[in-house]
């Protein structure tokens, strides 16, 4: 890997300029790329005219820049994001027709729990996450689910980073983080109420892919009242299962393309699935 000056690699840089946009700054003029990257604006005018050459981003005719589509195209040949969203939706969209709040599915990323699908009704509690978005993994119930079935490593790392508290009853420490944990282990889900927003209470239920690992969390957010959790957790484990066994059906994601069942990592009608087994690999998707 080429490094730019500095020790830097020249692809840290690319992904600098990348991880400059994001949901609230989808479009960023030259100058503010730049700026929030924390680069010269020089290197950052070259970078960006590369990862234009290459689709990976697009300039808007008013000179402005957004993220490509390429970046899409990418990310949706990702077994463990958009190929586990898609084999997810079915199952989350049951599962929201019971609840009417939020319900929502993420894995982990590094020290922070990655949202990738989420379904909501415009009068649902308020809900801090967004598709694509991140939240610290102690702060979630989704985040508690991975953290509990992570490798005691990462613990150790999240604990040693600390994390943001949002509310009177966001976890405080180490003690109480790992006190949470063995309890979601025991119990087998998160139930975390008003522990980013005093109004919501989010619980989340694992998702185990092959060999019983741990793949994803699926949670929902409700509101903060007296309700019964038992009957949510109730629904949220069937659609876990579903999605469970959705994951197996199509491919042993932690053992390589050779343990591959041949699967697709979508959902679909009948028809149109063994439509797509018979075509020629190299045959294009129409629309």
């Amino acid at each position: 890997m080429a490094r730019a000056s500095g020790g830097e690699s020249a692809l840290r840089k690319h992904l600098r300029v990348l991880d400059a946009f994001d949901a609230f700054h989808p479009y960023l003029t030259l100058a503010r790329i730049a700026e929030i990257a924390g680069m010269a604006p020089s290197t950052a005018h070259r970078l960006v005219a590369q990862l234009e050459a290459e689709g990976l981003l697009e300039r808007m005719p008013d000179r402005s820049y957004r993220l490509g589509v390429r970046l899409w195209e990418f990310a949706a040949r990702t077994p463990s994001a958009l190929g586990l969203r898609e084999l997810a939706r079915p199952w989350m969209s049951g599962l929201h027709a019971r609840i009417r709040q939020h319900t929502q599915l993420a894995v982990r990323s590094g020290r922070d729990v990655l949202f990738i699908e989420r379904m909501s009704t415009p009068d649902a509690v308020v809900n801090a996450t967004l598709i694509g978005g991140r939240t610290p993994l102690p702060v979630s119930s989704s985040g508690l689910v991975l953290l509990a079935h992570a490798d005691e490593a990462v613990v150790d790392e999240v604990i040693a980073a600390g994390w943001p508290r949002f509310t009177e009853r966001t976890l405080r420490d180490g003690a109480a983080l790992r006190e949470r944990l063995r309890h979601v282990r025991a119990q087998g889900f998160a139930d975390l109420p008003g522990h980013i927003h005093d109004d919501s209470r989010g619980i989340a239920v694992p998702v185990r892919g092959p060999h019983d690992a741990v793949h994803a969390a699926l949670g929902v957010v409700v509101r903060n009242d007296a309700a019964p959790v038992q009957p949510i957790v109730e629904l949220l484990t069937v659609a876990a299962a579903g999605i469970s066994r959705a994951l197996q059906d199509a491919y042993l994601p932690d053992q390589g393309a050779e343990h591959h069942r041949g699967g697709p990592l979508m959902s679909g009608s009948r028809a149109s699935l063994d439509y797509f087994a018979g075509r020629d690999e190299h045959d294009p998707v129409v629309a």
